[in-house]
């Protein structure tokens, strides 16, 4: 059994194991004798290493703004919210280099120590220049949810056992209708979704509906005020484009 396999065998903090993948002079010579004999660490340093050399690799990165790191420095309850990007001297690169005659900020507690796989990803992130800002990052990243422009209530037909609901939304000024029914949608043939003129004068189809859920991409110049009503049709393999007369659900949009 060799030494790093005994479950007693104190192994090098991983703060240590970190700044001497991204090649800093860290540690004490024991310790750094200790990763050199110890099959362990020097995985851990060579994973940590690679995950650094990728993002080192990548395109340059924007520095990010300022308000980014005000909110770091109030969650963490720092008095001097100075940015050290801009402390940089000219022609530095974005982010700078920790030396050892650096000043040394004062420690403010937070919370226990990640494990060794957390330190992978706080040390690639590091390289790739990733800002952590809590949820004033999170909040500029999200995704907006679609707005929804109009639902309808889908009603069953003479002869028809089922029920569903429609409405419309958009995102980024693309619309969609999203179809989803419920009960005896018919086995036969196959169902396809229409926009109709509200006296029926007129009708537009959408697609297929495949199931008993669909969404169907709204052409740009479609004026839903004019079709403003949803119709779910049971259609026969007869080769007739035409609306089969056969409606299973149907209901006016509303905004």
């Amino acid at each position: 059994m060799s030494p790093d396999d005994r479950t007693d065998v104190e192994h090098v903090d991983d703060d240590v194991l970190t700044l001497l993948a991204l090649g800093e002079p860290a540690g004490t010579p024991d310790e750094r004798a200790h990763v050199a004999a110890c099959a362990r660490c020097t995985q851990e340093v060579d994973a940590l290493a690679e995950v650094a050399a990728l993002a080192r690799a990548s395109e340059p990165l924007v520095a990010p703004g300022p308000q980014v790191w005000d909110a770091i420095a109030r969650d963490l309850d720092l008095t001097d919210r100075t940015s050290p990007l801009d402390e940089a001297p000219s022609g530095a690169p974005p982010v700078a280099e920790a030396t050892a005659e650096a000043p040394v900020a004062a420690v403010t507690p937070l919370r226990p120590r990640p494990n060794r796989r957390t330190w992978a990803f706080v040390a690639g992130a590091a390289a790739a220049g990733l800002v952590i800002g809590g949820t004033g990052v999170w909040a500029a990243t999200r995704t907006a949810a679609p707005e929804v422009l109009a639902s309808a209530t889908l009603e069953p037909l003479p002869g028809w056992d089922a029920s569903g609901k429609a409405f419309v939304e958009t995102s980024d000024g693309h619309r969609v209708l999203v179809v989803d029914l419920e009960g005896d949608v018919g086995s036969a043939g196959f169902r396809e979704v229409w926009l109709l003129r509200p006296d029926v004068s007129g009708l537009v189809s959408l697609g297929t509906l495949a199931g008993s859920t669909g969404r169907f991409d709204l052409p740009a110049g479609l004026d839903l005020d004019e079709f403003s009503v949803v119709d779910v049709s049971e259609e026969q393999f007869d080769g007739d484009p035409a609306h089969s007369g056969d409606s299973i659900v149907r209901g006016p949009l509303t905004a």
